[in-house]
């Protein structure tokens, strides 16, 4: 019996342990969460960001198009007479250079010298029947005068008139025969009509021409011309006509396949829009291209560099400043700024913004690389960007 009573006895010391210490750990939690929280520290580091410091200046920017080298003229060269070819000069290959004048093609000109010989047969007769007719002529007036009749004859015959004319008129139809002979004789020598390449021979000896039968294709070699077409935006960098047609204006030619360069210059503008893009060509020449080292062949696509007018009041920026949303962010205060802009000009190492008013007169710090994640108002620390 007295050992059922300890049993229950150690149970209810156990329970009543247990509440105590449940009521003491309750008791301790509670004081906890009453007790105030300590305040929260917030440290925030500003962001370094790769900034050029710039100022509003005078700007000439480069503009740049892009064109094929044409020979300043294209020929088919053709003969105005028929006739056997007879000699071929050794110049006549393609790729070799002509003088202008050089003999290119003989053909065969016997029946020409024979014609030029009859028809210089028929003006000498002319003329002699020319001598006789004035010699008539003169004496009809002679008789006239001394026959003693006053007045005019009835009839011009009296006097030879018709018959002096109609000698005249013969004398002159076979001296236009004899010319035509002649250039008819000429022409059998075909020549080359200026300094030229030949891009294709078109004959061969014994081969025969019809008159405005093909020899070759022939390219002026005294230059090349490059259309250059410009946008209407591009056209108001560059100064007036009449300062572009001058004949000194710049223009610098890259080949586009091989790098090579050319210096030429500005020829003339054209005052028409082309059809297919809606725009008006810069014309650029290069003087003796295939004299230049390298040669500027006909044909070579290039890129070409051309200098525009000075502008003003503009910040020059390397194209990564320009976001993809086209802001500039600078830094003011120690924060990020930003002001949407369009380029007023650009080349292949910098862009040109016209920035506004308030920051016209100051240097600025702007970002070189924007980010998307940037805010207006953050805090940075901007780090002067190495040159690239």
């Amino acid at each position: 019996m007295m050992k059922r009573h300890a049993k229950w006895l150690a149970v209810l010391a156990a329970i009543a342990l247990l509440l105590l210490v449940l009521l003491y750990n309750g008791r301790k939690i509670a004081e906890q969460a009453n007790r105030p929280m300590p305040a929260r520290q917030e440290t925030t580091l500003a962001a370094d960001v790769a900034v050029v410091q710039v100022t509003t200046g005078r700007y000439a920017p480069t503009l740049e198009a892009f064109g094929s080298a044409d020979a300043h003229y294209r020929l088919s060269l053709t003969t105005q007479v028929a006739g056997r070819v007879a000699r071929l000069a050794d110049s006549l290959e393609a790729g070799q250079q002509v003088r202008r004048g050089s003999v290119l093609v003989q053909l065969e000109d016997t029946d020409y010298r024979a014609t030029l010989a009859s028809a210089e047969k028929e003006l000498a007769s002319a003329r002699l029947d020319l001598l006789e007719a004035e010699r008539e002529a003169a004496q009809a007036q002679a008789e006239w005068r001394t026959s003693g009749m006053e007045g005019e004859p009835d009839s011009p015959l009296v006097l030879h008139e018709p018959q002096l004319a109609l000698a005249r008129a013969a004398v002159a139809e076979a001296e236009a025969a004899v010319t035509a002979a002649r250039q008819d004789l000429d022409r059998t020598r075909i020549q080359a009509p200026f300094d030229a390449l030949v891009v294709e021979r078109s004959v061969s000896p014994g081969s025969y021409l019809q008159a405005g039968g093909e020899v070759a294709q022939l390219y002026s070699t005294d230059r090349v011309e490059i259309a250059l077409p410009l946008s209407q935006r591009d056209w108001a960098k560059l100064p007036d006509l009449p300062t572009l047609e001058a004949g000194d204006w710049p223009v610098t030619l890259i080949s586009v396949e091989t790098g090579e360069r050319w210096q030429g210059y500005v020829r003339r503008a054209e005052r028409h829009l082309d059809d297919s893009n809606r725009q008006r060509a810069l014309v650029a020449a290069v003087d003796q291209p295939l004299a230049h080292t390298p040669p500027l062949a006909p044909g070579t696509f290039v890129r070409a560099e051309i200098p525009g007018r000075e502008l003003t009041d503009l910040w020059r920026l390397p194209p990564s400043a320009l976001s993809q949303r086209g802001e500039i962010w600078y830094v003011a205060d120690g924060a990020l700024a930003t002001f949407a802009a369009e380029p007023v000009a650009s080349d292949a190492q910098a862009l040109y913004i016209q920035p506004p008013e308030s920051l016209r007169q100051q240097t600025v710090q702007v970002l070189t690389h924007p980010l998307s994640s940037y805010v207006p108002g953050m805090a940075v620390h901007p780090v002067e960007a190495q040159d690239e």
